[in-house]
């Protein structure tokens, strides 16, 4: 993007970063606002809403061609109040008007572009937008005319046009009174039927390009696997994970995940890594290595992990929200160009590598005229994404040396491009905190720190955890949703708080302080007293005391992110078995009730709300450690073993009797009753409220955990 120093405008007073990028623009842009709203009753002009993120690369390259240009920011600011939205910040915005996009083109996605009146109410929208009509699709410049001149000349069916959409998307937020589908058994084998459906058995992942990571599916198998016994559920698991790990969508030399892959053999990747994927792969990872035991899943997790810690974390022990695809051109000064950070010339890696170039990139699939089998846009001829093209051992026999050897090779190999590579022009850094993508950080940290026993992802969870308790709450203790430059602001949505909650969840279980399961019930609390449906049970997006929009957004679909109402109904199952509390059992129940016919018809969309339908159908387990004094080896032993294992529909306690026990006891009064045995440490198994003998030995622990 090219910043011009001849034009500021109102942008340059925001803390997004996404407003930032547009902050000299020609066009007269607002910040969502009244302010935006009274002008264009006023001055009796249509609204361009334009919706985005600091890392779309389709976001830069609308505002290079269209918002940078003079005479396209004559037409806006003469015809137009133009709004611009950073959609990580405004979830709810995104929300309300997306779905007015995907009801009347049938698609979205983002830059998104929506025409509204005055009174904030849609009549025309789009995402991208070319600057002159091409293949179909009208220039930015044509449309901008063509609504500038019905503003003027059928203002009537724009306004009736307008109507009709608020009362749509009102309708939509509503949903149905009293409609409701059993879910059952039954509905975990249809979702999982219609995945063997659309699974690609010859390169893992689901349907054809653009490919995506999916893990709440990928861990929703997992799950179906461990209920059933049915292999190809783990199959379709591994092969996919297996296959996004080798290929160019794993950033082969820093480690994380780009955001998905253009082509359906993971190849090339639209290169931007967004902090969720990140978290939600290392959950979906760290159970398959808890499934198969299989190192290379926990190579994997940790791999991401410490880019996250390396390129991802604050200071102050927050994550921040994403990186970049674009970033400076080494072969265009002055240009920015998609991947030009993670890409190679086969001269590059020759000159870098010298002897060692040719098993490097026979391994790594390196090609002289560039690897990319798709490049429809020319950004990547003459370049390599590395991926792993073959295997150590075929590369071993190729280059007749021993796979010790080979492995020794390539590992220096990537140390050398790495820090190559680090020199370069790094892609931008979206710094901004966000509150709910934290708490799946936190939640994947925390899992870490116990599956892969290592204590430092448990200091990281805990930071930002602190981080975010300390610094994203208002003046009367609600969460806010986004911290940047020292501001904290926005109030949360339902994500803030279920994702939260469920981070703090993970971490009690992780560190076994009490302070983050009551943090974690008080959030959910909370959560239901600002978000919660009376008349039609789960969650709004909105809070009870949030700025009104034209519909007050529910959301269930479980898409790159999952949704509120998915995580907080999970949060809400196990808050139950931890505190013995029905009640929250019950409004988890209520959830599934409330979403039931949307969920029978189409279990694929809702991943991560059937993974809280798979913990309510049991069975599950609540396992309570009691930890006997000087017995502390003891308990980390019990521990370990139950963290080797698949378990997904648990929860566990440790209790510690007497003094340092009654922070516990007082979110779990169920826990007093539980102590060593004999003076030894104790576990108490039990599924689904019945619990087992007490077992102070390994072996026994074993024999229980199995039967699980």
């Amino acid at each position: 993007m090219k910043q011009s120093p001849e034009f500021t405008n109102r942008l340059a007073e925001e803390k997004s970063p996404y407003l930032l990028q547009h902050a000299h623009n020609p066009v007269d842009w607002y910040a969502w606002g009244e302010q935006a709203f009274d002008r264009a009753i006023s001055q009796d002009k249509p609204v361009i809403l334009s919706i985005g993120y600091s890392t779309c690369h389709w976001c830069h390259v609308m505002e290079a061609e269209s918002f940078e240009d003079p005479q396209t920011a004559q037409l806006m600011n003469q015809n137009f109040i133009s709004i611009k939205v950073d959609r990580e910040e405004r979830p709810d915005i995104d929300s309300v008007y997306m779905s007015y996009v995907m009801a009347t083109t049938g698609s979205g996605g983002w830059p998104m572009t929506v025409f509204l009146t005055p009174d904030k109410k849609p009549f025309y929208g789009g995402t991208y937008f070319p600057p002159q009509d091409r293949y179909g699709i009208p220039g930015f410049k044509t449309l901008l005319a063509s609504i500038a001149e019905a503003w003027t000349t059928r203002r009537a069916e724009i306004v009736e046009s307008a109507d009709s959409a608020a009362s749509f998307l009102k309708g939509q937020a509503r949903g149905d009174i009293g409609r409701e589908t059993p879910l059952s058994h039954e509905t975990l084998y249809t979702a999982f039927e219609r995945y063997k459906a659309s699974f690609d058995a010859v390169r893992g992942g689901f349907g054809p390009a653009p490919k995506f990571p999916r893990s709440h599916s990928l861990s929703l198998l997992l799950r179906y696997w461990a209920r059933s016994g049915n292999s190809q559920a783990l199959e379709m698991v591994e092969k996919t994970l297996l296959a996004m790990a080798d290929g160019g969508m794993h950033d082969q030399l820093g480690g994380g995940f780009h955001r998905y892959s253009t082509d359906a053999q993971w190849r090339v990747p639209h290169f931007e890594k967004m902090l969720y994927d990140q978290a939600l792969l290392v959950l979906t990872t760290l159970e398959v290595y808890q499934a198969t035991g299989k190192k290379i899943y926990g190579d994997s997790a940790r791999k991401t992990l410490d880019y996250v810690l390396r390129e991802m974390t604050g200071p102050e022990g927050g994550f921040f929200s994403a990186q970049d695809a674009d970033s400076a051109d080494p072969d265009a000064p002055g240009r920015k160009r998609e991947g030009a950070y993670f890409v190679w010339k086969k001269s590059e890696i020759d000159q870098a590598l010298g002897p060692n170039a040719e098993l490097f990139s026979f391994y790594y699939g390196i090609e002289a005229g560039g690897n990319a089998l798709s490049d429809p846009h020319g950004e990547f001829t003459g370049y390599n994404v590395l991926y792993r093209a073959r295997s150590v051992e075929e590369t071993a026999a190729r280059f007749q040396k021993t796979s010790e050897e080979t492995r020794h090779v390539l590992s220096a190999g990537c140390e050398t491009l790495w820090k190559l590579r680090s020199r370069r022009p790094l892609p931008h850094l979206d710094d901004k905190i966000l509150t709910d993508w934290n708490g799946l950080m936190i939640a994947a940290f925390a899992s870490a720190a116990r599956v892969l026993n290592e204590p430092r992802y448990g200091k990281a969870a805990e930071e930002a955890a602190r981080f975010i308790r300390d610094r994203l709450k208002d003046a009367q203790g609600g969460l806010l949703h986004r911290y940047r430059d020292g501001q904290s602001a926005i109030p949360g949505h339902v994500n803030d708080y279920a994702f939260l909650a469920y981070g703090y969840l993970r971490l009690y279980e992780a560190t076994f302080e009490a302070l983050w399961l009551a943090e974690a019930r008080g959030t959910v609390e909370e959560m239901l007293r600002l978000f919660w449906d009376a008349d039609r049970g789960g969650f709004f997006l909105t809070a009870i005391n949030a700025e009104a929009l034209i519909a007050r957004p529910r959301e269930i679909y479980d898409g790159a992110v999952p949704s509120g109402n998915s995580i907080a109904a999970l949060a809400l199952f196990l808050l139950e078995r931890f505190t013995g509390e029905r009640d929250f059992k019950k409004l988890g129940d209520l959830v599934l009730k409330a979403f039931s016919t949307e969920i029978a018809a189409e279990p694929t969309a809702y991943p991560q709300m059937l993974m809280a339908l798979d913990f309510a159908l049991g069975p599950s387990a609540e396992i309570v450690i009691a930890d006997a004094p000087g017995d502390g080896a003891a308990a980390e032993a019990m521990l370990r073993e139950i963290y080797l294992r698949f378990m997904p529909n648990k929860i566990i306690m440790l209790h510690k009797p007497g003094h340092a026990g009654a922070a516990l006891e007082a979110l779990a009064p169920h826990v007093k009753s539980q102590a060593p045995v004999a003076g030894k440490t104790a576990a108490y198994v039990c599924r689904d409220h019945a619990c087992a003998a007490p077992v102070t030995d390994l072996q026994r622990l074993n024999k229980l955990l199995t039967s699980y």
